[in-house]
């Protein structure tokens, strides 16, 4: 635990206090956030905010698991481990694109960044990357950082992704691996538009993983073979990454909160993306992070309705998409927007950890 302690508490220090030096950074330079035309009327006073908080979010996630990858190797556990440097990567090279997303918003005053088509290619690049390595390196027994079965609270036999093996299991799986990462990292983006709403989200999201991380830790295979043990390689890595995430987005919210002093931008939003989606692959867990991270499923979706309602009727189902800026627009105050959004997703927290710790209970005849 104390790895996980350590992890936390670092990215958090790291967090709070890099990011008053990213704001006073950009205000020198007059660096700051164009508002879209199209947006709420109230969010014309934001313009100049700065953005790509993301840089912090991303070193205090860096230096939080380095922390906690030190503390573990000086208690005697492993460290460094595959599946937390291959879910570590998916973090840092999102969080790269977005990176060039921002700097095209403020270097050449384009507030869209990036076109569509690059950050797909640039998201189905690393995803392909992500997919290749995250089915190598097995430890001792066997176990891969991920595995080519879809998983709910632990894999799923009968629902082989990679079909067996082969030419085309490989695509299949790589074709599923894109898919998740794409909506996982747009689906954080999309949620980024009030203040502190995407890093109070994801923070609630990263304390529930750090907790079924955890838990997978004490109660794995390779520690206890128990009934209801779990066959997840480096838990305890993946906990000290999680807690990392948690501490760098609780850190970032101190200054995001409303009225936010800076943004995260798309540097902090794909990347904490990748990271939610990395977890879920590494931890076993894809199908859980729908519960646990309902609020971005949600976000996502309004979009899409909104979207394919336009395309084929002509008419919107909100009266703007996101979903978050129509209750916006309705008349509630972006900090009731936030809150309430937040305690949503606190209520799929909780229901997701329920979820995990219930199919446990039933695997060791609990309840019976």
């Amino acid at each position: 635990m104390v790895q996980v302690i350590c992890a936390g508490i670092i990215s958090f220090l790291v967090s709070i206090f890099v990011t008053p030096l990213l704001i006073r950074y950009f205000h020198r330079r007059a660096m700051g956030q164009e508002i879209r035309e199209d947006g709420p009327k109230s969010h014309a006073r934001k313009r100049g905010t700065p953005t790509m908080g993301g840089i912090a979010i991303l070193l205090a996630i860096a230096l939080g698991y380095l922390g906690g990858s030190l503390a573990a190797l000086a208690t005697g556990h492993s460290a460094f481990t595959a599946s937390g440097l291959i879910v570590l990567f998916l973090t840092l090279a999102l969080g790269l694109v977005g990176f060039a997303d921002d700097g095209i918003k403020l270097f050449m005053q384009r507030n869209l960044g990036l076109n569509k088509t690059a950050k797909l290619v640039a998201q189905f690049i690393i995803a392909i990357a992500f997919g290749l390595l995250i089915l190598r390196f097995p430890d001792e027994h066997g176990l891969t950082p991920g595995s080519p079965f879809l998983s709910f609270v632990r894999d799923i036999d009968t629902i082989d992704l990679n079909l067996g093996g082969g030419v085309a299991g490989t695509l299949v799986f790589l074709a599923f691996i894109y898919i998740l990462l794409a909506a996982w990292s747009n689906a954080v983006n999309l949620t980024d538009g009030l203040d502190g709403l995407a890093a109070g989200t994801t923070a609630l999201v990263m304390a529930a993983y750090t907790a079924i991380t955890f838990w997978q830790f004490r109660n794995s295979c390779d520690a206890v073979a128990t009934a209801g043990c779990y066959s997840v390689r480096d838990p305890l890595d993946l906990a000290i990454l999680a807690a990392s995430g948690l501490g760098a987005c609780v850190g970032f919210l101190w200054w995001n909160a409303a009225p936010a002093k800076i943004f995260m931008g798309d540097t902090g939003s794909l990347a904490l993306g990748g990271l939610v989606a990395g977890l879920s692959v590494a931890s076993r867990t894809e199908l859980l992070m729908i519960i646990i991270g309902a609020l971005f499923v949600l976000e996502a979706a309004s979009v899409v309705i909104q979207v394919a309602s336009f395309k084929t009727t002509g008419k919107r189902v909100f009266r703007m998409a996101p979903f978050h800026h129509h209750f916006e627009n309705g008349g509630w105050p972006e900090t009731a927007v936030v809150v309430r959004f937040w305690i949503i997703s606190a209520m799929s927290v909780l229901l997701g950890l329920a979820a995990f710790y219930g199919e446990w209970l039933s695997q060791n005849g609990a309840g019976q």
